[in-house]
């Protein structure tokens, strides 16, 4: 995605979904230090500003915590990092199966066609 922004979805949107891909695949693990806002302004090429608000949403979510004078660093609740990447995930399928409704399908349908995939 780095630099590949959708352009009608806010960026710091899409750079929180990012950093939330990147806990959830393993990039960062619990109590891991988070790249700095500088750092992350380079990797995605945006404003620091774009990052500081993308950081401070996820901070909310409590998928991330600051430590003061010494950065961001990924939540050590394992189980709320995991129930985050189930309703992630959960919203994803919801998501899919309602366009695939929306063109004719239903859930037998879908599930058949996901089979035959492999």
């Amino acid at each position: 995605m780095k630099n590949e922004f959708d352009p009608n979805l806010p960026i710091y949107l899409q750079v929180m979904e990012e950093i939330k891909k990147d806990i959830f695949v393993g990039k960062y693990h619990c109590g891991d230090k988070i790249a700095s806002v500088r750092e992350l302004a380079l990797v995605y090429s945006v404003n620091p500003n774009t990052i500081q608000k993308a950081l401070s949403e996820l901070e909310r979510t409590g998928i991330i915590y600051s430590k003061r004078a010494q950065g961001r660093y990924v939540s050590e609740d394992s189980n709320l990092i995991d129930d985050l990447k189930k309703e992630v995930s959960d919203q994803r399928i919801r998501t899919f199966l309602n366009e695939m409704m929306e063109i004719g399908y239903d859930k037998s349908m879908i599930i058949k066609m996901i089979e035959e995939l492999d």
